[in-house]
């Protein structure tokens, strides 16, 4: 994952301190539709699951710091000054021989994320660090050939797909496109001053092709050997042809090498279709063919959008796992999640294991909270579209599929005392239409005054994060 937008001030290490990188995956207009019927039937179902889970795990989990960027020698990025860069480097690398997750639980995650109501998974292969958690041949550098080899359940990959597709979520790969860890994309030859390949790629085309090589076949590996994959989910968009590099990669505010860091998206979207037909392809920020939904990252985009796209945000304050990391309240996400989906998008929540490979506690009580509010008003969030009128205050609005029924759902101030009604304009109940309280299944009283309609709530409800109805709609 690229460096969260909000991510205010962590300490990883005692002495190491990391600042943010701003304008991180802004929302784009520009947008292609599939053509290929099969990745259009994926995508839809994909648009009726609405929330899912992210998660980051890797070596960065063993100190508990930021994944994967404290490699990175750029100006935003402050290291020990104490201890050299090459040092520090060597370091991190030999984290590999102490990463052992002896009570590593996929199905602790998975249920977690479905106590939640979250429906699909994109978990992370391989970071931009380049160690993988899942056994490829192609490197060493694996969870699989460390302390952690000798237990059956060492291909990593395997048992978390195999654990969330028990608890029917789709499935999503994330894959780095760049890899600091191999020697043709970082070459030991050269410093490593930022986050791009430190060769000219066109003075060593040899060395590059290898990377491609390299690149091509561990996705390969991901599509042939971990059974069926819904989502290919390629981060590190600076890894891209140079003519698609545009102004919003250049907000970004990192280098751009003068060279193309293409690695033939054609050539590998075409053997992930081969292997997974209809699998969705999202390579971040690279508009086009091959970018089937977009991936604003720690935001909300301010208005509703029509194509496909989720906001991918962390549930503290960090992608992977951080001890004593501050976690939102259960209401922040309902609140986010009701927002993200009346605008058409769907929220991809960002939790980290911890180096035993357990969800802390904590975050799974937050998950917890959250699963009692969508297991009450999922319907009016799973399966549903926009509506025209979306937004009324604190209000959102959605609609079955079929555009029968409207759902309108109320986000109420935390801590607050339940009100005696409710008010919004717009979407007015068809007349004579019965108005129904997901959360009790009971029909409650309403009228409307103009423009406005006015909900009476009963005197029992307790206090929740929001309310939501559905009602019939001319």
């Amino acid at each position: 994952m690229v460096r969260s937008f909000f991510f205010l001030i962590l300490f990883f290490l005692p002495f190491h301190l990391l600042h943010a990188q701003p304008n991180v995956h802004p929302q784009s207009n520009e947008y292609e539709w599939p053509s290929d019927p099969a990745v259009k039937k994926k995508l839809d179902k994909w648009q009726d699951r609405k929330f899912g889970m992210i998660i980051h795990w890797g070596l960065y989990a063993v100190p508990g710091m930021i994944e994967s960027w404290a490699l990175c020698s750029e100006d935003w990025i402050e290291r020990d000054s104490t201890q050299s860069y090459d040092d520090f480097k060597k370091w991190y690398w030999g984290l590999s021989r102490k990463f052992d997750p002896v009570k590593f639980n996929p199905e602790q995650w998975a249920k977690a994320g479905k106590d939640a109501g979250m429906k699909y998974l994109v978990f992370t292969t391989k970071h931009h660090d380049g160690f993988c958690m899942f056994d490829t041949k192609q490197t060493d550098f694996s969870i699989a050939k460390g302390p952690f080899a000798g237990n059956a359940r060492a291909d990593v990959a395997k048992y978390v797909f195999d654990a969330f597709r028990k608890q029917d979520f789709m499935i999503g790969a994330y894959f780095s496109k760049p890899d600091w860890h191999t020697e043709y994309y970082w070459w030991p030859k050269y410093a490593t001053p930022d986050r791009n390949n430190n060769y000219d790629i066109r003075k060593h085309p040899w060395r590059w092709n290898k990377y491609k090589e390299y690149t091509f076949n561990q996705v390969g590996e991901l599509m042939h050997h971990y059974g069926p994959v819904d989502i290919l989910w390629l981060d590190g968009g600076w890894v891209r042809p140079l003519e698609t590099v545009n102004e919003e990669v250049r907000s970004w505010g990192a280098a751009i090498p003068a060279w193309s860091q293409d690695i033939d998206m054609p050539k590998i979207a075409s053997m992930a279709r081969s292997a997974q037909p209809g699998i969705l392809i999202v390579d971040r920020t690279v508009h086009g063919p091959y970018e089937n939904y977009q991936t604003p990252e720690q935001r909300i985009p301010e208005k509703q959008i029509g194509h496909p796209w989720e906001s991918c945000m962390t549930l503290g304050n960090a992608w992977g796992y951080v001890a004593n990391d501050q976690y939102k309240s259960a209401s922040q996400v309902i609140h986010s999640l009701i927002e993200i989906v009346a605008k058409g998008g769907s929220l991809l929540l960002g939790v980290g294991p911890g180096a035993d490979g357990t969800i802390p506690s904590e975050a799974v009580r937050r998950l917890e909270e959250i699963g009692k509010w969508t297991s009450l008003n999922g319907e009016a969030i799973y399966n549903t579209r926009i509506t025209r009128n979306y937004n009324d205050g604190d209000a959102w609005f959605t609609q079955s599929k079929d555009g029968k029924k409207c759902f309108a759902m109320v986000c109420l101030k935390e801590g607050a005392a339940m009100p005696g009604k409710v008010s919004w304009k717009g979407n007015i109940p068809k007349k004579g239409s019965r108005m129904v309280l997901l959360e009790t299944g009971k029909a409650v009283k309403w009228n409307t005054d103009g423009s406005a309609v006015n909900v009476s709530l009963p005197a029992s409800l307790k206090a929740s994060p929001a309310l939501a109805f559905s009602f019939d709609v001319n």
